[in-house]
């Protein structure tokens, strides 16, 4: 398989359906045939294959006419372009053809998306456990992510797996407006992260479950975060209620939306405790609900899934967080990686490869 970042531009003639499910991070959809389209057409093959062929025919070549004036008329003559389709057959042939005519350095996919989708998988197996990680562990609202974008701010390595599955990690965590990416989509995404990681250095990430809203973590990364240095975080409820209001602002605006996502938590907490939220949540004390979120349900829940998959948590390093904004948090990080980089790179280089005859 390729290295994309090679190509200046990568084009992806699939559907917009198919191209939303999942693509070459970075490839832009410039259909042969739309979602209509691709429906008609395969509608009447299935009854009159010749007339199908012509009709897609000239479907495509408007397209692909409406695209060249749109996306590659200031297009350099020297452009290193790639496209491809579903099974790298006659979509991306089509664009091929045109490419090449022009007189542009253009390839196409050998095997397709389907073939691009087989390495994908293949490469989560492995890529995950070429990197040595530090995790950032603690309750809900202690700074997980704001450290983790400080630490990015500072040149560390990090790995956001919540800014690439676009949800906050819990029942509440949905990003308003912002659909979580396909299972596959996600997958893409979180190998070219990687990709751009060295493997001698480490890499920081935050704690997470097997799932973060609807998409998985692959196992072998799970895996790798387990055997890693973890760091234990804390912030003082105060600090934390106070992120939850910052955070989830949505919440304070609506307090019944937010109800309707706590009663899927109903059958895990008691009747009482659940009136209790239903009526802060009506008289639009929310600070107050976070705090009883926080202690009633999300603090014990946290440290039973802690234990549970990081069971020496409570010998790991631990810091307490008092300034919870990223600009506060910036000395912090740098703090971090003087402190703990360069032993985790030593381990590193100290440990046996596993790859060795």
């Amino acid at each position: 398989m390729q290295d994309f970042r090679q190509y200046d531009l990568i084009i992806d003639a699939r559907s917009p359906h198919e191209y939303a499910e999942d693509h070459i991070p970075g490839a832009i959809n410039l259909p042969v045939v739309n979602d209509q389209e691709f429906a008609e057409v395969g509608t009447l093959h299935r009854t009159d294959p010749l007339a199908a062929y012509q009709l897609g025919a000239r479907y495509s070549l408007n397209n692909i006419s409406r695209h060249i004036g749109e996306h590659l008329a200031n297009r350099p003559a020297k452009s290193k372009i790639l496209v491809y389709c579903f099974r790298g057959g006659k979509r991306s042939k089509v664009w091929f053809d045109v490419l090449d005519t022009i007189g542009y350095r253009v390839e196409k996919l050998k095997g397709g998306w389907k073939t691009y989708r087989r390495w994908v998988n293949e490469q989560l197996l492995e890529a995950p456990t070429r990197f040595n990680y530090i995790v950032l562990s603690g309750p809900t609202g202690c700074g997980k992510t704001r450290l983790l974008q400080a630490l990015d701010e500072a040149g560390a390595q990090v790995l956001d797996l919540e800014g690439i599955a676009v949800h906050r990690g819990s029942m509440i965590g949905a990003v308003p407006g912002k659909p979580q990416p396909t299972q596959k989509m996600f997958d893409s995404l979180l190998l070219q992260r990687l990709s751009e990681f060295d493997p001698s250095r480490p890499v920081w990430v935050e704690a997470e479950s097997k799932k973060i809203g609807q998409v998985q973590i692959p196992e072998s990364m799970l895996v790798g975060m387990r055997r890693s240095l973890t760091i234990a975080i804390e912030a003082p409820m105060p600090q934390r209620v106070q992120l939850l209001r910052e955070d989830y602002r949505h919440f304070e605006e609506d307090p019944m939306s937010l109800l309707d996502r706590l009663r899927f938590l109903r059958p895990l907490v008691s009747g009482e405790e659940f009136s209790t939220w239903e009526t802060l949540g009506q008289e639009r004390r929310i600070a107050e609900l976070f705090e009883r979120l926080m202690r009633s349900h999300y603090d014990p829940a946290y440290r039973r899934s802690i234990l549970r998959n990081y069971p020496e948590i409570d010998r790991s390093p631990q810091i307490v967080l008092d300034d919870l904004s990223v600009p506060g948090l910036l000395p912090v990080a740098r703090r971090l990686r003087a402190q703990f980089e360069a032993p985790a790179a030593a381990e590193q280089a100290a440990a046996p490869d596993a790859t060795a005859a």
